[in-house]
């Protein structure tokens, strides 16, 4: 798929996600490409009179927030979050994700898990069949434990993210590893890895979206959990 191409779908889901926002709510604002489209449509819906409080996921994402004249507060101030909206790297037919190529993934995991709903948005070539199809797990790590956790993880292949040839440093401080998944088990990876001193966070979001809205060449389409097909809606509203 060309770029122009996944760009037109990752609006569409963008725009049609964006309804789903409502006057009084404070929302999650996810991060990455095609969350760059979810701020634009909410900056121009609250330029029509939507008003609402933004927590953004990353700190890119709060400087395109204030760019759009949205109002934001950071996560430790709000106790409930009524929807968050974000991207995914892979989603499962059960609406399971891997997240965190962006490199924020503990940041929107926190918001994710505050929220009353939890919507993902993505055009249809992130859908697979199984998570790890891309073979790449992201991880959010202490700095002070990667040697330790580089010699515990050592199956997984672990590999340093880095820019520029330097590690990668996360907006919270922390590493970023990519891990091999291959054909691993990824429910006995979570495990493993919660256990293993110096994982903040995995990219592994498991039975946290209630929704999907899908971005496709035959439209958008609305997905919910334990639904193995697309589902065609004409409009933005959750039934």
């Amino acid at each position: 798929m060309r770029g122009s191409d996944s760009d037109a779908l990752k609006k569409m889901a963008a725009i049609e996600a964006a309804k789903l926002v409502q006057s009084g709510q404070i929302a999650g604002l996810g991060s990455g490409s095609t969350c760059k489209f979810l701020l634009e449509e909410l900056g121009r819906r609250a330029k029509n009179g939507l008003e609402f409080f933004g927590i953004p996921t990353s700190r890119e994402t709060k400087k395109l927030a204030k760019e759009q004249g949205l109002k934001v507060l950071p996560a430790e101030k709000a106790e409930k979050i009524d929807i968050a909206i974000d991207g995914a790297d892979e989603i499962d037919p059960e609406l399971n994700l891997i997240k965190g190529y962006g490199g924020a993934l503990l940041r929107e995991k926190v918001v994710a898990s505050k929220a009353g709903i939890f919507v993902v948005i993505a055009d249809e070539s992130k859908m697979v069949k199984r998570l790890g199809k891309k073979g790449i797990l992201p991880i959010e790590i202490s700095k002070d434990s990667y040697p330790g956790i580089i010699d515990a993880l050592k199956d997984f292949k672990p590999a340093l993210r880095n820019v520029n040839g330097k590690p990668f440093i996360t907006d919270s401080g922390n590493f970023i590893l990519d891990l091999n998944t291959g054909k691993t088990d990824l429910s006995y990876a979570e495990r493993r890895l919660k256990k293993t001193s110096g994982v903040l966070e995995t990219g592994l979001f498991i039975l946290m979206a209630s929704h999907a809205i899908i971005g496709t060449k035959r439209g958008v389409m609305h997905l919910r959990p334990k639904n193995a097909h697309y589902e065609a809606i004409n409009h933005g509203n959750v039934s």
